[in-house]
């Protein structure tokens, strides 16, 4: 019995011995990289705004015109200012620091500007104090940019601020006793993330600028139109101060580009033209659509006829570069014209009877367009030692915006195109 009792007591010693030592041994560690998101918080984005002194080009976006002035958007940082009095020698006067900055339009002296998630409006009327005077917060979708996709993204956290950026990191995780692998989070498609990037021209009327055929936002007597998502949409801003969000029009889908003609809004797609009236600009009115095959597609307008640019890629579709000449002299009823081949067409311009088109890689063309049927075959310039996207013609004088910089050139005499001036982008 007793002998019994000692081998009982034994074996439990045992037994307590491996699960002591099984309890006390070192924990398991697993280690991945992932994206794990960079965030500015509301308070820092909603105080952001103020003018620095002049910085060098690095990312440049949409341009805008104004009294002598060119606006350069930097992408997603803010806007240069410059004084183009002399476009032989432009100076860079400041920069206005706005977070998120893409799209910008300039009625009198205030510039509306999306900052990611909000629309500001800022007193430019001095450049080098601009100030915030008003602004609409949460007015766009909360809007990711891409990561590096060989990772993984970490989940996003909206309460604590926008996301500007993404950083690598390796990440040290104790593995559970019931999980012998790490958790990864969830992240969004890359597919889906990054920043919207369509156009808007500028109203011809003395208190508003000009701008490319890049753009979402364009001014019309006291609304701000602005594409964003599926919609347009609509801020009164005939009291800067207290502008105000006054409504929005479902389009559709893949929404790209505005441009104005008298009071006739035309809203370039991925799949098509629309165009809107504007009689009365707090309801736009849907006329006709012109549709096209999926592409990237900008459009300017002079007189009867409508240019758009159709380029394929990887994020409009499509397998097609062109342009298309369409008549619009019936507004109900556009039809297409003709069509020419390009090469990677992004923005474009016309002025009169000269068209300009950002030919992507094989540069900037300059074309005589007074007859649509002879365009292709009356180039008047072409250079390809650059890669434009977008353009303002104004005044006899070309700005034109590049991967390498901001460029002017003089198109007073069509027969003699003369280059002007570069402020090159510093990397």
């Amino acid at each position: 019995m007793i002998k019994r009792k000692d081998f009982s007591f034994s074996g439990l010693a045992v037994i307590f011995v491996f699960i002591f030592f099984s309890g006390c041994q070192d924990k398991i560690y697993e280690e991945y990289t992932l994206n794990v998101p960079v965030y500015m918080t509301y308070d820092e984005l909603r105080s952001a705004v103020r003018s620095d002194l002049p910085k060098d080009l690095a990312n440049p976006g949409k341009i805008y015109f104004k009294d002598d002035y060119i606006f350069i958007n930097e992408n997603l940082k803010g806007v240069h200012v410059i004084d183009n009095s002399d476009p032989s020698n432009p100076l860079k006067i400041a920069f206005i620091n706005i977070p998120g900055n893409v799209d910008l339009a300039i009625r009198g002296s205030i510039l509306f500007a999306d900052s990611y998630i909000d629309l500001v409006a800022i007193d430019i009327s001095d450049p080098w104090n601009a100030s915030e005077v008003a602004r609409i917060e949460n007015v766009y979708n909360y809007t990711i940019p891409p990561w590096d996709d060989s990772y993984i993204a970490d989940e996003v956290d909206e309460t604590i601020g926008v996301v500007v950026s993404w950083e690598v990191r390796t990440i040290r995780e104790e593995v559970k006793a019931t999980n012998n692998y790490p958790i990864y989070p969830w992240g969004l498609f890359n597919e889906t993330a990054g920043y919207y990037r369509t156009t808007f021209s500028g109203s011809s009327g003395a208190s508003y600028g000009v701008g490319g055929s890049l753009a979402r936002f364009i001014l019309y007597e006291d609304i701000l139109y602005a594409l964003r998502e599926n919609r347009l949409k609509m801020f009164d801003v005939s009291l800067p101060e207290e502008m105000d969000f006054s409504g929005a029009v479902d389009i559709g889908w893949d929404l790209e580009t505005l441009f104005l003609n008298e009071n006739n809004l035309f809203i370039g797609t991925q799949t098509g033209m629309f165009i809107y009236d504007l009689s009365d600009p707090c309801f736009p009115e849907k006329i006709s659509y012109y549709d096209h095959i999926r592409s990237c597609d900008p459009v300017v307008v002079e007189g009867d006829l409508a240019y758009v640019t159709l380029r394929a890629g990887t994020i409009c579709g499509g397998g097609l570069n062109r342009l298309d000449v369409v008549d619009i002299s019936n507004l109900f009823q556009p039809t297409l014209i003709i069509s020419y081949r390009m090469v990677e067409p992004y923005g474009l311009g016309i002025d009169g009877n000269i068209l300009f088109i950002c030919d992507g890689e094989d540069g900037l063309k300059i074309y005589d367009a007074s007859n649509p049927y002879w365009i292709q075959s009356r180039l008047l310039a072409h250079y390809t030692d650059l890669n434009p996207r977008d353009v303002i013609p104004v005044d006899g004088v070309l700005l034109m915006v590049g991967l390498d910089g901001f460029y002017q050139y003089d198109y007073s005499n069509p027969a003699n195109i003369v280059y002007l001036s570069k402020i090159p982008v510093t990397p």
